[in-house]
């Protein structure tokens, strides 16, 4: 398989935002098989999608890391002994290498339901921050959202609400649809889904969503008031405190000043 079909697997997996692993030969000593440079490409479950980095055993090791960097998020060096039947792969082959195994993992996309001042804030906000954002609005326009990667305008259903359970979704459709909305972003799965609305407004959609049978579990997705105290009162005030939410739960802060964190 050449570059190019790799490169080809490599822009699929993106595009359908799947979770995969790259290995790539750094090193090489003695005889191996594959030459510094050899890549693999291996999908969340550890299961070879294209090139290779030596075949047999040194592909099964690069796999099993492989399923390992996806769960700690970062990459590592793996060192492979080609030539200890013990402790190695099994196969004497009298060399060694070594692969680095990175995570590729999809940027997390935000849903925006509404229009106005605050969700194109939001927006352009969330863009910079690493965030795939798409804008499902009859309201809204392309040219108001130059940065989103998508805009429906004529998803007066939500049928293209379909947010993946790390997504996130924030409503802020002013009472227009918001219960219609939140309940597709629900029986979707989202994890987090901010409904922007006065603390009444919020009850009210709640306990609407509970009389058509979703349990409290499900509901503790749905965060209203959404954002963190910053004291912020304009909409890009606002929009800046739901963002830092977005970011606290997606790389595990604790929302503390850093000045006063204790140190390690």
């Amino acid at each position: 398989m050449t570059n190019r079909d790799i490169l080809d697997v490599l822009v699929d997996l993106r595009d359908r935002g799947e979770a995969h692993v790259v290995a790539t030969v750094v090193g090489i000593e003695g005889s191996v098989s594959a030459d510094k440079g050899a890549k693999a490409v291996f999908d969340a479950d550890g299961r070879l999608l294209a090139g290779w980095v030596g075949g047999g055993c040194a592909d099964s090791a690069a796999s099993a890391a492989a399923r390992e960097v996806l769960t700690a998020g970062e990459g590592k060096l793996v060192p492979i002994d080609m030539d200890d039947e013990i402790l190695g792969t099994g196969v004497p082959c009298g060399g060694s290498m070594q692969v680095w195994v990175e995570p590729m993992l999809p940027r997390p996309s935000v849903w925006l339901l509404g229009q106005g001042r605050l969700v194109e804030s939001l927006c352009r906000m969330a863009t910079v921050s690493g965030f795939d954002v798409i804008v499902d609005d009859p309201r809204a326009t392309t040219e108001r959202f130059p940065d989103a990667v998508r805009v429906y305008t004529d998803d007066l259903d939500y049928s293209q609400l379909q947010p993946r359970r790390d997504d996130f979704v924030v409503v802020a459709t002013q009472h227009k649809g918001d219960h219609h909305s939140v309940s597709r972003a629900l029986n979707a799965g989202a994890g987090y889904i901010a409904l922007v609305a006065s603390r009444k407004r919020a009850r009210l959609v709640l306990e609407s969503l509970r009389g058509d049978g979703f349990t409290g579990e499900q509901l503790e997705a749905v965060v209203a008031p959404a954002g963190l105290d910053l004291g912020g009162r304009s909409p890009e005030e606002i929009a800046l405190a739901i963002l830092g939410e977005m970011v606290l739960l997606r790389h595990g802060g604790t929302g503390q000043r850093l000045k006063d964190r204790k140190p390690l």
